[in-house]
């Protein structure tokens, strides 16, 4: 064996391993919501900050904390869909790939879960009105741009969304992952990504817009699963 199919080999087995602890993750952000905390909702920046005071971790985990998590493990699950792909619908496996990649990047750049953290703090610790209503403004500042689901973090969302609809349509015409694998990620992003946009820019569609991300979220796992076998297969 040589160093390139050792090295395509190794790859296969981590984004399989990957795509696994994404799903766990998924399993995760599901369980935390019936925990003390874990299905409060925050309406303003004061909201927010006694959030982070009473349940932090509860606080960050609802400004994206384990998402940080799922999108950093989608770095080798998808790289490993495009070296499965390279020879057989290249074009596409490398536009989803890149598509990924600037999302994962948005993202990071645009989560403000620990600023929003050292805010929390520092409004606690503030002396006078003064300084809780500059906190509170820069707060609102942080919220426009981070606050997970509104049209400040939509493009860090509807990326890999983006990609992983593309990927999972090149899987569907490579022939290298089965039928069933491709189409239930096609319907998972699409549901994912229609969900994105309801919450994200249509008010009060809320309560419509669960009714697809919980079939949406329940394919991506699903997808992410029947992937992982596939590639511990190559991985042979």
């Amino acid at each position: 064996m040589n160093n390139t199919e050792a090295n395509r080999r190794s790859l296969y087995r981590i984004a399989g391993i990957a795509a696994l602890l994404a799903v766990l993750l998924a399993l995760l952000e599901i369980g935390i919501t019936f925990l003390p905390g874990g299905n409060t909702s925050q309406e303003t920046v004061l909201d927010w900050f006694t959030m982070f005071r009473d349940y932090p971790l509860m606080a960050l985990r609802d400004l994206g904390l384990l998402n940080m998590g799922l999108q950093v493990l989608t770095i080798p699950t998808f790289l490993a869909l495009y070296v499965a792909h390279r020879k057989v619908d290249s074009g596409y496996a490398v536009l989803a790939t890149i598509i990924a990649f600037v999302g994962v990047t948005v993202f990071f750049a645009t989560n403000r879960a620990f600023p929003m953290l050292t805010l929390s703090r520092q409004y606690i610790a503030a002396s006078n009105d003064a300084q809780r209503a500059a906190l509170i403004a820069a707060g609102q500042a942080l919220l426009a741009v981070g606050e997970s689901h509104t049209p400040g973090t939509f493009v860090a969302f509807f990326f890999p969304e983006v990609a992983g609809l593309v990927l999972s349509i090149v899987m569907l015409r490579g022939h290298i992952f089965s039928k069933t694998n491709a189409c239930v990620g096609i319907l998972g992003f699409t549901f994912m990504l229609i969900f994105e946009v309801l919450v994200s820019f249509v008010p009060g569609m809320d309560s419509a817009a669960m009714l697809l991300a919980m079939p949406g979220g329940i394919l991506s796992m699903v997808w992410y699963v029947l992937l992982a076998l596939k590639l511990f297969k190559l991985e042979l």
